[in-house]
């Protein structure tokens, strides 16, 4: 049961156990579980509590202008190949690529501009969809007004934003849910900024700073004192890229250091690595999840999945195979697969 408590009530933090990974090495020597389903087992024996269930997907795009199939299948198309994977879960995370919102606003001077259409809330909601960040490079396609309209439509379509607001305060500000006892803490982070007045100030609308370790580091910390469990979602990486940057390297491990205990990334359009750092899981990049079918590479995806033993705190993390089949149509590999 997922069960949504206030942004402004917290209670104090656990630690959690580290774990280790048995995925396959690449060339790079990094831990890599792309293609195929290895698992992270703690390496002390788990006292077998109740599992909280968390999945993270990458990019999310319901624009119908970007994927006019939606005009002909409708939105629940969108979801229908995940077999309701998320409605089995106890928390689902994405980064929804554009802002949901019917206001008109100005469009920015980009090549690429998206703008999501409000009644497809419904749709990802009814899916299981718990939060959604809009910590990304298309928040503001259309200016402050509609990514301000956008977060005011997702929660009244009981889809919790992150990573954006009406200031930095804001922006940095945690979903927190109650889940089987324990307070889980979500924070949307966005790096790849078209220009910097993008990001938000004390005085300026916009999206969290993915690039400052600082104000990352602040904000894993202040959630980590109010949560038992943080988990992470954040806009960064390279486009088209097989790994990551050394300063999103450094970035990962800042926050875990601060107390982050799950990293889901996004922004490449590519599938990256699901390493490890102390024992707690970062997927580098999840790729495309709901986008046009461009190509083999760009149609290759997962759900990173990460079980947390309430009992203690151990962690194991997998890719769940996923393929964009279709237009705006992600599709479980083998839908009988469904745990790690």
């Amino acid at each position: 049961m997922k069960t949504k408590i206030s942004y402004a009530i917290f209670l104090a933090a656990c630690v959690l156990a580290a774990s280790c990974s048995s995925s396959a090495e690449t060339a790079d020597g990094t831990t890599s579980s792309v293609g195929s389903l290895p698992f992270v087992d703690a390496p002390v024996e788990s006292l077998s509590g109740e599992k909280i269930v968390i999945s993270g997907v990458g990019d999310v795009n319901v624009d119908p202008e970007y994927l006019p199939i939606f005009r002909q299948q409708g939105y629940d198309y969108s979801v229908s190949g995940m077999d309701d994977l998320f409605l089995e879960d106890d928390l689902t995370v994405i980064n929804l690529e554009c802002p949901a919102s019917a206001i008109a606003g100005e469009q920015a001077d980009k090549e690429f501009t998206f703008r999501c259409d409000v009644d497809a809330l419904a749709s990802l909601r009814s899916a299981g969809v718990d939060v959604a960040s809009q910590a990304n490079n298309h928040s503001l396609d259309y200016g402050a007004a509609v990514l301000l309209d956008s977060i005011t439509n997702l929660t009244a379509a009981g889809i919790e934003p992150v990573g954006a607001g009406s200031n930095a305060e804001q922006a940095n500000q945690p979903a927190v849910f109650d889940i089987k006892g324990q307070k889980v803490a979500v924070l949307g982070f966005g790096g790849v900024v078209p220009s910097p007045d993008w990001h938000a100030t004390t005085s300026r609308p916009g999206m969290s700073d993915g690039y400052s370790i600082a104000s990352m580091v602040d904000a894993v910390k202040a959630a980590d004192e109010l949560a038992d469990l943080v988990v992470v979602t954040i806009h960064w990486g390279e486009e088209l890229q097989p790994g990551p940057p050394e300063d999103d390297v450094e970035r990962a491990e800042a926050m875990i250091d601060a107390g982050a205990d799950v990293i889901f990334g996004h922004h490449p359009h590519r599938l990256n690595s699901l390493d490890f750092y102390k024992g707690k899981p970062i997927a580098w990049s999840l790729g495309n999840f709901i986008w046009p079918k461009l190509s083999a590479e760009g149609s290759d995806t997962a759900v990173a999945q990460v079980i947390v033993d309430t009992a203690d705190g151990s962690i194991k993390a997998c890719f769940l195979d996923v393929t964009i089949t279709d237009n705006g149509h992600p599709e479980l590999d083998d839908p009988d697969q469904r745990r790690c």
